[in-house]
């Protein structure tokens, strides 16, 4: 059922949109027939989300950490689309390791995907909406980004600059374009299967008031609000999904 019936027809490019919050996000905003193109870096798993969501207009393999690959992607989904209205920028990595544990090439390779990837894209998407005087630029950032999190240091500055960088080109291309970044919590994504136990979970649920990791989902309906006219009011926020999380103590013996 569409909520948004004003997302009907507009042009989303999703960039991680084969796994996780990306695809929640790419098949909730089909949904709400929208137009929607995915870039992934995973050509296998790209060809095969494409092929188990017939509703999605298209998919782009590229590394969005990587000038060239952006660049060709937007030209691919402009091909595609004929342009862009709402851009959701998605795509991250990220490594649980100590801080001395981290070296420089893990470092890098994190800011480049996780920030330098949000730059680029937010460039390519935002020198098109200019000519349209029209858009939603969206980044996933998170509550590591708004918090220090151990073990997390090169994923925590990434996020931070994200959110940083989501504020700055709300402020530069008022009032014609609004921009946010959502910050999700602990959400139950292949990504966050892959880094932690079954037992380590459950051991993060206890601290989370509403004892649980989010879905991908749930995450994804944020998205559509921001992106909808219902949010027309909301630009240069950071705004948790968190369950709770940031709010503060969480006393667990009440």
């Amino acid at each position: 059922m569409r909520k948004y019936g004003d997302l009907e027809n507009k042009r989303a490019i999703i960039t991680g949109g084969a796994s996780g919050i990306g695809l929640a996000t790419a098949q909730r905003f089909s949904d709400e027939g929208a137009r929607v193109v995915i870039f992934d870096w995973d050509k296998e798993r790209l060809k095969d989300v494409l092929s188990e969501n017939p509703g999605l207009s298209g998919g782009v393999h590229a590394d969005v950490s990587q000038l060239t690959e952006v660049k060709a992607a937007f030209q691919r989904a402009d091909e595609i689309l004929g342009g862009i209205d709402i851009l959701i920028a998605n795509a991250g990595i990220s490594f649980r390791s100590p801080f001395l544990d981290t070296d420089y090439e893990q470092w890098a390779k994190v800011l480049r995907v996780n920030l330098d990837g949000a730059f680029l894209c937010a460039k390519e998407a935002i020198s098109r909406m200019k000519k349209q005087k029209d858009g939603v630029v969206l980044f996933t950032a998170s509550t590591n980004g708004l918090e220090g999190h151990p073990l997390y240091a090169d994923y925590n500055a990434s996020k931070a600059g994200v959110i940083v960088l989501a504020k700055t080109l709300a402020l530069e291309f008022a009032p014609w374009l609004r921009v946010n970044a959502i910050c999700p919590g602990c959400v139950l994504t292949p990504m966050q299967k892959a880094e932690y136990t079954q037992e380590m979970l459950e051991k993060v649920n206890e601290n989370i008031p509403l004892q649980r990791h989010a879905s991908p989902e749930e995450v994804a309906g944020l998205f559509a609000f921001l992106a909808s006219d219902e949010a027309a009011y909301i630009t240069g926020q950071a705004i948790p999904i968190d369950g709770g999380e940031t709010s503060g103590q969480f006393l667990k013996d009440k």
